[in-house]
């Protein structure tokens, strides 16, 4: 080989050296700007979440929790009958999670394509009932609430908890006539805790969470209806970045702990 080939073969090599390092800086450049473009965006602003009222304590619980670790964030609520806060969503109320009483509610967001996935079940309830103080009534069966002169409160059957008693009645074979059907759960445990009512069939959640104003009473056909919780994100979503993490809480094991004290069941 002539020294002028030699020369020239050197040349390429450093040039073709060099267009490889090009190549690898370039590459590493489109990465770290993919990764940063990829981050999660932190948690800000205000979430809107529209609740089945029988969450109320354990949400607001959580909704707290949220806030410090968040700092600059806000929870706000709407807690109310799944069938009514769902109207509400179809309807275009601003809402950025939705967490229903039951899948049949939930169906009515996901029907009008509402929401932004798929609903996920976070927790089950199961019902008791809920009695005066002391039990006065001495009621230790859901036949019971059939005797002649008893006021009972059942959730209207369009509402989760409604439908729920109406399934435990199927199964025990019982028909009752009760004095007023409520439009979510916490009317008909207030109707007891007032003394309007000798009775309630709820949520066994609601009677834990008020504590010593009334008792209550297991039932077995209560296990033949037992409602799944669903969870989800919003198609409209104002915030969808911090409604997805408040999301992530309600499922993870801090928020699971707080459900499950509560008296919720595992999903």
């Amino acid at each position: 080989m002539t020294r002028s080939a030699h020369r020239t073969r050197r040349i390429l090599q450093v040039a073709g050296a060099s267009a490889a390092a090009l190549l690898t800086l370039s590459a590493c450049s489109s990465g770290t700007g993919s990764d940063k473009g990829s981050s999660p965006a932190k948690p800000s602003g205000t979430v809107t979440v529209f609740a089945a009222a029988s969450l109320e304590e354990s949400f607001k619980a959580l909704g707290k929790t949220f806030e410090k670790e968040h700092p600059g964030t806000k929870v706000t609520f709407n807690f109310g009958g799944s069938d009514t806060l769902a109207a509400s969503i179809t309807s275009g109320a601003p809402a950025d999670v939705f967490a229903a009483a039951s899948t049949k509610t939930m169906a009515t967001v996901t029907g009008k394509q509402d929401a932004a996935d798929t609903p996920v079940t976070f927790v089950r309830n199961r019902l008791e009932i809920a009695t005066p103080p002391g039990n006065p009534d001495r009621i230790s069966s859901l036949k019971d609430l059939t005797k002649p002169g008893l006021k009972v409160v059942l959730c209207d059957t369009t509402v989760p908890c409604g439908a729920a008693a109406q399934k435990a009645l199927d199964v025990g074979g019982l028909k009752l006539t009760p004095v007023s059907y409520e439009q979510d759960v916490k009317s008909a445990l207030t109707k007891v805790e007032l003394k309007e009512a000798d009775a309630a069939v709820v949520y066994r959640t609601d009677v834990r969470a008020a504590g010593d104003k009334v008792a209550g009473v297991e039932f077995p056909e209560s296990a033949q209806a037992v409602n799944d919780y669903p969870i989800a994100l919003l198609k409209n979503a104002p915030n969808p970045a911090t409604a997805k993490a408040f999301v992530a809480l309600v499922r993870s094991a801090e928020g699971q702990k707080v459900l499950s004290e509560a008296g919720f069941l595992k999903p």
